[in-house]
Order: structure tokens, then C-alpha cells, then sequence
């Protein structure tokens, strides 16, 4: 961790040279930040379901993050500003000719699981299901879907936060989070029904 934030100072510029301004504003960001590293690279994981453009793409949220840190208005909702700074990355990355930090989420190939050094929210839901049929089913989603159900579920988001992070009124929040849960619920009624006729 330590390493990645003084990566993350040395490419904003936060050298010896700048040193007062680091203090100024660095020490706020880090405490704010950093504990919510897992929950956003976990989110970056699913949006891309690739390890290296997760990777990727909470890098470049933070540094955006932190460029604009200045612009945070104490008092309110770091975790929801950086949600969303995270999600227009992911956006805008999309609309770029190279796609250089996202793959298509129709691609049929075999898509790779979470990695397995800590437990993280994912992978404790998904150890609770018994298999991988809810994995599946939520990854199968639109993105759009995807998203509300994984700030949630996963990261226990409120409807007021995940609007906020989306810029989506809280009712079509609700409206897609009750449509995507019933989608998981049949893909996985459907998985059962198919395990139990193969048996």
C-alpha cells in the first residue's frame, strides 16, 4: 500500500519540490482513500473482468482522484465521489478507440475468478451460494445492471449513494436493483434445474 501511494505522489508530482503542497492536501486524501482500495478494485474487477485493466483502472482513478482532490467538498460523501470517479473512468475508457482498459462484457471465453489471497465480499458471497451459479449470473448481467446490484449487495451501498455514484434517480435505482435480482434469482433457478437433470 505504502508503495502505490508514493507511486501515486511521484505521478501527480508530489515530490520533495512540492513537498508543502503534497502536505496540503495529500495526508486527507490518503486517510480517505485508502480504506476503500479493496471495495473499489473490486468493483473495477467486475466492471472488466480482467485483473491487469482492473489493476489499471483504479490506478487511474485515484490519480484522477487526487488530482481533483482540491475540489472535494469536505462533509460530504468521499466514498460515493470516488465510486463515481471510478464509474466515469470506466465510461470513458469504453468510448475510446483502443479500449485499452476494458473487454467486451459479451466475450463468451472463459472468464478468470477473483483471485483468492484475502477474502473479499465477492468471494464470500459467492462461497455462500455454494457454487458458482450466482458468480455467473451476475457477471451475465448488463453493465448497467451489474453496477447497482454489485454497490448494493456487495458494497452495501444506500440507494442515495448508488445515485449519487450512477447520477441516476434513487427510483430507477430501485427499479434496476429489483430487476437485476430477479434475473440472478431465475439464472440460478434455471443452473439448479439444469444441474438436477444432468444428475
Amino acid at each position: 500500500m505504502k508503495r502505490f501511494v508514493s507511486g501515486l505522489q511521484q505521478m501527480v508530482g508530489f515530490g520533495t519540490s512540492s513537498a508543502a503542497h503534497a502536505d496540503q492536501f495529500f495526508p486527507g486524501f490518503e486517510e480517505l482513500a485508502m480504506p476503500l482500495f479493496d471495495s473499489l478494485y473490486n468493483f473495477a474487477r467486475w466492471l472488466v473482468h480482467n485483473q491487469n485493466d482492473a489493476d489499471d483502472l483504479v490506478q487511474e482513478t485515484y490519480l484522477k482522484a487526487l488530482r481533483g482532490f482540491g475540489s472535494f467538498q469536505p462533509g460530504t460523501n468521499f466514498r460515493a465521489w470516488i465510486f463515481r470517479i471510478l464509474k466515469n473512468t470506466f465510461l470513458s475508457s469504453r468510448s475510446k478507440l483502443d479500449l485499452r482498459l476494458t473487454v467486451g462484457m459479451d466475450s463468451e471465453e472463459e472468464l478468470p475468478t477473483l483471485p483468492a489471497t484475502s477474502a473479499t465480499p465477492e468471494s464470500l458471497l459467492i462461497e455462500r451460494s455454494g457454487n458458482d451459479a450466482v458468480r455467473c449470473a451476475i457477471e451475465q448481467l448488463p453493465v448497467i445492471f451489474r453496477e447497482v446490484i454489485l454497490l448494493c449487495d456487495v458494497e452495501d451501498a444506500s440507494y442515495r449513494e448508488i445515485a449519487e455514484i450512477l447520477s441516476i434517480p434513487i427510483g430507477t435505482v430501485m427499479s434496476r436493483l429489483a430487476r437485476a435480482r430477479k434475473t440472478v434469482r431465475e439464472a440460478v433457478r434455471n443452473q439448479e434445474v439444469l444441474h438436477a437433470a444432468e444428475v
